[in-house]
């Protein structure tokens, strides 16, 4: 895993636990901020990145995004949206 490839993990992990916080009352947390810092991340991988993970992410299937990253997805070359 690349170190644009493990932020983009982290990130989405963070966007997940945001997520789960945000369905209680209480202060809500900042998920634009956090959808930014993914689209951010998604620009910075290289153009010889995986196809998959890239349609992924292009296509906001951010729970596919991070299986595919933790290695839980099928094997390449299933092209899931």
């Amino acid at each position: 895993m690349t170190e644009i490839e493990s932020q983009l993990l982290d990130a989405l992990l963070e966007l997940e636990n945001a997520g789960r916080t945000a369905a209680h009352p209480g202060p809500q947390p900042d998920l634009l901020s956090r959808f930014k810092r993914i689209d951010a991340l998604a620009g910075q991988l290289p153009p010889d990145a995986d196809p998959e993970l890239r349609h992924f992410l292009a296509r906001k299937s951010y729970v596919k995004a991070r299986e595919h990253l933790q290695g839980l997805t099928a094997a390449r070359g299933s092209c899931r949206s």
